[in-house]
């Protein structure tokens, strides 16, 4: 089984040189590697890209408009059967994690699979500040404003073929979208896995502010209006307050 890991980054400097050492240490043989670089402008990244630029991925640089049209740039290079996202700054937690994702898609028939994720401190990615659980798999989960970690989820290329990728109409929640669109509405089939699968650095535009926070919440509630359902009620409360919960699961973990 092959797999897709696409990267997208801008001024990344060192970040992405150890989200790519991560990608390149797993011992699942089957990886096609795709950094998607937004024309970063510094000299610290440039200097990454071209010591990576080895033949061992897929480099593209050019100026886009933003993460989500990065990544959809990846997923247009993709070839592999199944596509995950390591963004640069983050690692996979462990050289197996690829390997133990491939054992469980050949597991049934499953569509997505998905794991948990630690969300480190962005100066010290050994310190862990919120510990996201995937948790076993109910479709009206959604109601409660649970996703997936998107960093943690892991679908097969034919998934994107037929349903899309990233809608550039949300700037904040569009992965929130993808995975609403696919798991919701489309009804793919989907399994956890209990496996930390990447250690993502906090800091996302959907985390910035308040007023990012309230945004990204309006684009959540939209998600559910373009694609066909009526939000249920307090679900832009009900998902701030699942990400709480994770503050606390973080001193367990």
């Amino acid at each position: 089984m092959r797999f897709s890991l696409i990267t997208v980054c801008y001024k990344a400097g060192e970040e992405l040189a150890e989200t790519v050492a991560s990608v390149r240490a797993q011992t699942h043989p089957h990886i096609e590697h795709i950094i998607v670089d937004g024309a970063s402008p510094d000299e610290a990244t440039q200097a990454v890209l071209r010591r990576i630029d080895d033949g061992r991925c897929i480099l593209i640089s050019e100026p886009d408009k933003g993460v989500y049209d990065a990544m959809n740039k990846g997923l247009a290079r993709a070839t592999g059967d199944v596509i995950g996202f390591v963004n640069a700054g983050d690692l996979l937690e462990a050289p197996d994690v690829i390997a133990k994702l491939a054992a469980a898609f050949t597991q049934g028939d499953p569509e997505v699979i998905y794991g948990d994720a630690h969300m480190v401190d962005p100066d010290d990615i050994r310190k862990v500040r919120r510990f996201w659980k995937g948790g076993a798999y109910h479709r009206d989960n959604f109601r409660s404003g649970w996703m997936p970690p998107h960093l943690g989820t892991y679908i097969r290329r034919e998934a994107y073929q037929r349903f899309g990728g990233f809608d550039l109409r949300f700037r904040i929640a569009a992965d929130y979208e993808l995975m609403f669109r696919f798991l919701y509405k489309h009804r793919l089939r989907a399994r956890y896995v209990p496996l930390t699968i990447v250690r993502f650095r906090l800091g996302g535009a959907s985390n910035k502010s308040l007023a990012h926070v309230w945004k990204a919440n309006r684009e959540v509630v939209e998600a559910w209006r373009r694609n066909g359902f009526n939000p249920p009620p307090l679900l832009a409360i009900r998902k701030p307050l699942r990400k709480l919960a994770q503050y606390f699961r973080s001193s367990g973990s």
